[in-house]
């Protein structure tokens, strides 16, 4: 490669990087409304799910599987619109990185459950195997697209670019 083509490509990345934000944006955006719209309509399930993990008392399983689709339905629309884009994008690395850690718990523990993270979880019927690296490696996935917009929040058609009163989207980080 020489290294005009390489620098053209580096020259180029301010210009692809809004757009591919966009794209991950919305993908983000979509991960979330999806597992949320998932759960929101058994909360009691969700806790039961929660509790499979076998971390917390059923009592605090319940509380937080009844406040996670709720979560998971704000952080949806707070990146869908892009507002407060690397905060949510903060929040989502966080929420990420404790579902991932579960999911390992789970998994070294020898539970047999469902993760529940787009519908409802639990302890899997006897003869059924659980599916925990799929499901670590789909998170792991989720987590770049998080990462990437809380290094490059800025994206095209945000509503934080509204309020700063960006015309057109430059490549700067808050």
């Amino acid at each position: 490669m020489s290294v005009t083509s390489s620098s053209s490509r580096f020259l180029r990345w301010p210009v692809v990087r809004p757009w591919i934000g966009l794209a991950v944006r919305l993908g983000l955006a979509a991960v979330w409304l999806l597992a949320g719209a998932a759960k929101v309509g058994d909360l009691a399930a969700s806790g039961r799910a929660v509790n499979a993990y076998q971390i917390f008392s059923y009592d605090v399983s319940a509380v937080i599987g009844a406040a996670l689709p709720f979560l998971e339905l704000a952080l949806g629309v707070l990146v869908l619109i892009g507002l407060a884009t690397r905060l949510t994008a903060g929040v989502s690395v966080a929420l990420l990185l404790v579902f991932i850690a579960g999911i390992i718990s789970a998994w070294t523990r020898g539970l047999s459950i469902d993760c529940g993270c787009f519908g409802i979880g639990g302890e899997l019927a006897p003869g059924q195997a659980p599916s925990y690296l799929p499901e670590i490696l789909r998170d792991l996935g989720f987590l770049a697209l998080a990462g990437f917009l809380l290094i490059w929040p800025r994206t095209p058609f945000s509503v934080d670019g509204w309020l700063l009163g960006e015309r057109a989207v430059e490549d700067k980080d808050e």
